[in-house]
């Protein structure tokens, strides 16, 4: 019964955060809420009992990779965005087909010829032992022997991406102060 509870309320937050993040115009907010729905899917590693995964997906996921957006929005000055809707009608007939959807998935979950039992539900096995499935130690040998290709390329996507936004904000920077320059040496001198 407490893990259903638990269950439902981390779900609730994972929601909210997800519908802060989609509405937010403050792209710093946004990720933060990102973060938040980040460290609720965690909490819901742990609840099927993979601490590893949980701990990966805070390292990574809401450690490194929201570390690395913050970066990049913080460096190319994009903290707030204008809201425009381009669709006369667009946000009623989003709301319309959101209400849609939530009545037909109600209705399919409560539906009686689905026969899904919301009951209590089972505990998870214990994880496998030191060396088993899972264990951080056959992760590690997986992905650097199997994947060891595609988990370099990742990280050089990564770091090119980073170099790109580094790149495009002093360009940016760089034309701004040229055309300030100019509009100076066009003046003429300011003193008097």
């Amino acid at each position: 019964m407490l893990g259903t509870i638990l269950f439902i309320l981390l779900g609730a937050i994972a929601i909210a955060a997800a519908v802060g993040m989609l509405t937010s115009t403050n792209a710093v907010h946004a990720a933060l809420f990102l973060v938040v729905n980040f460290l609720c899917v965690a909490l819901f590693y742990l609840g099927l009992n993979a601490p590893f995964l949980a701990m990966v997906q805070v390292t990574v996921y809401a450690g490194a990779i929201m570390v690395l957006f913050l970066f990049v929005i913080m460096l190319l000055g994009a903290d707030r965005v204008q809201i425009v809707t381009r669709l006369k009608g667009q946000v009623p007939l989003t709301v319309i087909f959101a209400v849609l959807f939530i009545v037909l998935t109600g209705a399919i979950v409560l539906s009686p010829m689905i026969g899904l039992n919301l009951g209590t539900p089972t505990p998870v096995e214990s994880p496998v032992g030191p060396g088993g499935f899972g264990s951080p130690a056959s992760v590690g040998e997986v992905l650097f022997t199997h994947y060891l290709l595609p988990f370099q390329m990742v990280g050089i996507l990564l770091l090119i991406a980073m170099i790109g936004a580094i790149v495009l904000t002093r360009e940016a920077g760089v034309s701004q102060r040229r055309r300030r320059d100019t509009r100076k040496t066009l003046d003429g001198p300011t003193d008097v």
